[in-house]
Parts: C-alpha cells; sequence; structure tokens
C-alpha cells in the first residue's frame, strides 16, 4: 500500500468520525453508537503504527489497559463502543475549530497589528504583559499558531536582554488561552463530561485569566526590572501611538458573539456549534473582505498541513478517552469520596488540592493532562466531593492551563524550544515557579468564589 493511499486511508477515517457524531447528534440515533465506537478503533489501529516515543507507548498502553478493565468487568458489546467515543467531541473540533483562525491571518491585520505592537509596548514590562495578552487573544482563535504570529511581532527587532522573559511570556499567553477558549479540546472535554454551556462558566473562567496576567507579572518582576537596567529598551523611530486594527477587533468579538448567541439560541452541544459557525462565519467573513483567495489556501493548508500534524493528538485523545471510559465502568468514582473522607479536611478543599497535584504532576512528567481530565471528568461525579459542576469545571480547565507550560511534551514548549534555540526542560523550567503560585492562587480563587456566588459552590 503506497503512503498515498494510506494517507487518503487515515483522513477518510479521521472525517468519517466526525461525520458521524454529528449526524448521531442532529439524529440522536442510538444505532450509530457501534459504527462510531468502531470507526475509533480503526482509526487508533492505523495511526498508531505511526507514533513514536512516548507517546506510542501511552496509547498502546491505553488501549490495552482499557481493553483488560472492561474484559475484567466482562462489559457488554455497547459498553466498550461508549468508552470508545468519549474523546470523539475533541476529533471533531479538531476538524472544524482552526478555520476561526483564517481570517486573523489577513496581511492587513497582520501588518496592521506590528505597528501596535511597536509603537505601543515600549516599556518591558509592557512588552512583557502585552505578549502575554496579544498571545493569550489570538490563541482562543489560532491555537499553537499563536506562538509564531506574536514570536514574528516581538522580535521584527532585537529584544537584548528580554529573550526567555518573552518566551515565558508566549508560554503563559497560551495557557490562558486554554482556560477560556470554546474552540480548545480542554473546554470541548470538560463541558461536554459535566454537561455544562460554555456560558455558565466563562466569567469565572476570565477572572482567572486576568489573574494569571497579574501572577506571571509578580513572579518575574524582579527578572524584568534587571534587563531594564542591564539593557534599556530601544529607542522608538516612530513615536506616534497605533491603534489596536479595528477589523481584526471586530472580527475577534463578533466571532466570541456568534458563539454566545447561538448558545442561547440553538440547542444543540457547543462543539456543534463551534463547528456550524467555523464553517460558514470565517467564510462569510472572507467573502465581505474579498480574501477567498486567502480563505481557500487557509482550508488546503489545514486538511494537508494541519490535520495530519495533529494525528498524533488525535490518536492519544481517542485512546485516552477508551482508557478513562474502561475506568468509569468499574465505578471507580465511587471509592473517591470514601477515600476522602479518612482525610481530616473538607472534602472539597482535599479533591482540590489532589486534582491540582495530578494534572501538574503528570505533566512535569510528560504525560499530556488530557489523560488525568478525561478520567477526572468523566469518572466522579463533583456532589459526590462536595463541590458544583461549575467549580469542577473551573478547577480541571485551571488545573490543566497552569501545567501546560511546565510539561516537556507540550507543543508549546518544544516549538519555542526551536524558535529560541534552546533545551525544552529549559524552557519548561522557567515556569515552575508561575505554575506553582497560580496552583496556590487557583485553590484560593475557587474557595473564595465559592463562598460569594452560591451557584458556583454548590
Amino acid at each position: 500500500m503506497t503512503s498515498a493511499v494510506k494517507t487518503a486511508m487515515e483522513r477518510t477515517i479521521i472525517f468519517s468520525i466526525a461525520v458521524v457524531y454529528i449526524v448521531q447528534q442532529l439524529t440522536q440515533l442510538k444505532m450509530l453508537s457501534p459504527l462510531l465506537g468502531s470507526l475509533v478503533f480503526i482509526a487508533i489501529a492505523l495511526l498508531l503504527p505511526k507514533l513514536k516515543g512516548m507517546t506510542r507507548w501511552l496509547t498502546a498502553f491505553f488501549m490495552a489497559a482499557g481493553a483488560i478493565l472492561l474484559l475484567l468487568q466482562k462489559a457488554e458489546a455497547a459498553v466498550w463502543f461508549e468508552a470508545a467515543e468519549i474523546n470523539v467531541t475533541i476529533v471533531t473540533l479538531f476538524l472544524f475549530a482552526p478555520l476561526f483562525g483564517i481570517p486573523v491571518r489577513l496581511p492587513e491585520y497582520i501588518e496592521a497589528l506590528k505597528r501596535f505592537y511597536e509603537a505601543n509596548l515600549r516599556s518591558n514590562a509592557a512588552l512583557f504583559l502585552g505578549t502575554q495578552l496579544l498571545t493569550q487573544i489570538m490563541g482562543v482563535f489560532i491555537n499553537v499558531g499563536s506562538i509564531p504570529v506574536v514570536y514574528q511581532m516581538v522580535f521584527v527587532k532585537p529584544q537584548p536582554g528580554m529573550a526567555l522573559l518573552l518566551g515565558n511570556a508566549l508560554n503563559r499567553g497560551f495557557a490562558g488561552a486554554i482556560l477560556w477558549s470554546p474552540y480548545f479540546a480542554a473546554m470541548a472535554l470538560v463541558t461536554s463530561a459535566l454537561g455544562l454551556p460554555w456560558t455558565s462558566i466563562l466569567p469565572y473562567l476570565l477572572g482567572l485569566a486576568i489573574l494569571s496576567l497579574a501572577v506571571s507579572w509578580a513572579v518575574d518582576l524582579r527578572k524584568l526590572r534587571h534587563a531594564e537596567i542591564e539593557a534599556p529598551p530601544l529607542p522608538v523611530e516612530n513615536k506616534e501611538r497605533a491603534a489596536f486594527p479595528f477589523g481584526l477587533g471586530l472580527y475577534l468579538i463578533a466571532a466570541i458573539i456568534v458563539i454566545l448567541a447561538m448558545e442561547q439560541l440553538i440547542e444543540l452541544p457547543m462543539v456543534m456549534l463551534i463547528c456550524m459557525a467555523a464553517v460558514l462565519f470565517p467564510l462569510i467573513w472572507c467573502l465581505a473582505k474579498g480574501a477567498m483567495a486567502v480563505y481557500k489556501q487557509g482550508v488546503k493548508n489545514h486538511v494537508t498541513v494541519t490535520l495530519p500534524a495533529l494525528q498524533k493528538e488525535i490518536t492519544l485523545f481517542l485512546a485516552a478517552g477508551f482508557f478513562s471510559g474502561s475506568i468509569g465502568a468499574t465505578k471507580f468514582g465511587s471509592a473517591v469520596p470514601v477515600l476522602l473522607g479518612h482525610i481530616p479536611l473538607p472534602e472539597s478543599l482535599t479533591f482540590s488540592v489532589l486534582t491540582v497535584v495530578l494534572i501538574g504532576g503528570s505533566s512535569l512528567i510528560g504525560l499530556h493532562p488530557i489523560v488525568p481530565v478525561t478520567i477526572l471528568a468523566g469518572g466522579i461525579d463533583p456532589l459526590s466531593v462536595q463541590i458544583s459542576p461549575i467549580y469542577f469545571a473551573v478547577l480541571l480547565l485551571g488545573s490543566w492551563a497552569l501545567s501546560n507550560p511546565i510539561s516537556p511534551a507540550s507543543a508549546v514548549n518544544n516549538l519555542l524550544a526551536g524558535l529560541f534555540k534552546k533545551p525544552v526542560f529549559e524552557m519548561a523550567g522557567s515556569n515552575y515557579k508561575y505554575a506553582g503560585c497560580m496552583a496556590v492562587v487557583l485553590l484560593i480563587y475557587l474557595m473564595v468564589i465559592g463562598e460569594l456566588v452560591p451557584i458556583f459552590g454548590d
């Protein structure tokens, strides 16, 4: 079998998973479950041989361990298929959500953004926070693609003494996008597993995203002051201020408003709404701008470059979902409150601390956050540990976001290591202090909001 045929088969299977999932959601036909589950098993079997290193071993382990657990439970075929389907929402999101980023890359927007950046971010502190905030905003729409886009703006001129600090800003900015972007796998997983609308948790996540900026600045304040003394910012030739690109700002705001409106008006899962909006809204915007050539090129790049590059994540995420489903079949979640009852602390606090430690600690050694998050979101009833679903969602997303900058296996750290020509462990290690502080802030934030907002804590 030629490589072209194999590539076509792999692409067809992945698209088939998304199509069958969409039809299943629209029709609610349970008879599609065996077909969807079978497609997941076929996709994993096709893609597993292409994986390398830790990802390959983890994927194989999840499939083998999941199968053993289900065999020990003597689970029926329907349970196997249901377990395989758990993370198909993420595969569907991977296929459609990146289309939102096509208009963001319009040349006129990028050039205007470069002018805004150079004219307004003049001090080291402003450059640091501006880089983090811009990466967060751009990351919401173009995911990891925000890193090279913002990097090129930042380093259009030399930044003496600021290289690693700006690497931290890029890293943490992307982590901030994980917190609240409706287009990320993290949000799709958590909201679908807990049955929550995105709007119900958005205010709390935006608050946490703002806090992440403050924590990041405080953690690196001494280094910023030192850089200001050792290497003062270069003088700006054009001292006139430049406004944020109006067209880009309008697109970003409109894209969020569209999702918010659709969630209120259409009774469909968030992933379905994002797929619908991702197909139509960027297309309409590019048509109105007379930029169909950019749109067509963006779609082509997505199908031929982005999706093949995501095969590693797709395979791992599907396998992690199956493993989570197999653990759920053992009813392990009912044992958690019993175990927590032996600790002389409030169950909600104990569970929150252990969750942060589990997700952060596993990421530190290279395990993708989707593994523990999938297991926890799918296997634990939040009410059984004295927390609300909204509290649980913020806890999981907050833990995922703080763990991403310290993971040596994260796509962002590996991308930054290549851009800055430094070891990946150095890029991750410079964020350990930030992650530790964010963990403490997250736990305090959860307790305070839980006291102030009844629906959050109950």
